[in-house]
């Protein structure tokens, strides 16, 4: 394997930890960056080395035309994170994100490159359940700021920012176009150990859904339910965040 290069835009390591004998790379939600995983780094050191996956189009990648496709972030991706799997590893990703680190590990198995030690899967419905979602990326400004709105993902002050809004348009739509134009081809199941979160007042994703995610390992699945809407990540972040450290910290030893 290459060395790791001394900089990767793709990814962004908040605290570096060299002496960590863990790494645990978190892929953001829809419209999100590399900075709502900020926190984790100083709550999970010196456990883990977190790493941010960071995609063109927003935060210090403004500049570049994000991706509309899954195939293509998780090649790109790959790619990239390459460099990175000398110590053992986890994957973490919300809702798009889930889908994300989910099809990553595929396509680096199909690689025969190293392969995450835990997936810690959140928000996100099973993908073998083949819900159907409406395009509402392709839905003009004004609609599709309504969608955002219902979501409640999306923070007020930007909502209601015009400006800040037109900025952040083109990587929202992109990233609804990559989980809406996104079709699950059945594959064998993983054998690392999965783990799966759901929001106990989530909307758009129930429990069952969540349990659904038991099909995609023959390693040992668990789901939890936690408080909260689909954003559950941010409002039961201690919680969440003690359940990852437990998973990891049996890696660990």
């Amino acid at each position: 394997m290459s060395n790791r290069p001394a900089n990767n835009s793709w990814l962004i390591c908040h605290k570096p930890n060299p002496d960590a004998r863990l790494r645990l790379f978190c892929f953001p939600y829809a419209g999100a960056g590399a900075m709502i995983y900020r926190p984790w780094a100083d709550i999970l050191s010196p456990l883990v080395e977190v790493y941010s996956v960071n995609l063109p189009g927003r935060g210090t990648r403004m500049s570049e035309p994000p991706l509309t496709r899954l195939a293509e972030v998780v090649h790109r991706i790959a790619d990239e994170i390459q460099f990175y799997l000398t110590k053992p590893f986890s994957f973490f990703g919300h809702s798009m994100g889930a889908i994300t680190s989910f099809e990553l590990t595929h396509y680096l198995r199909s690689m025969n490159a190293p392969l995450p030690c835990h997936l810690f899967i959140s928000g996100r419905s099973a993908p073998q359940l083949r819900e159907t979602y409406p395009n509402t990326y392709k839905l003009p400004d004004r609609e599709f700021i309504e969608e955002l709105r219902r979501l409640n993902g999306t923070p007020h002050q930007l909502l209601e920012n015009p400006e800040l809004m037109q900025l952040m348009l083109p990587a929202l739509r992109a990233d609804f176009s990559v989980c809406q134009t996104y079709e699950h081809t059945p594959k064998q199941p993983l054998t690392c150990p999965l783990t799966a979160f759901g929001g106990l007042q989530d909307t758009h994703i129930s429990r069952e859904q969540i349990e659904g995610w038991r099909e995609q390992t023959t390693g040992a699945f668990v789901a939890r339910m936690l408080p909260g809407d689909h954003f559950f990540l941010h409002s039961s972040q201690n919680i969440l965040l003690r359940l990852i450290a437990q998973e990891l910290y049996q890696l660990k030893g």
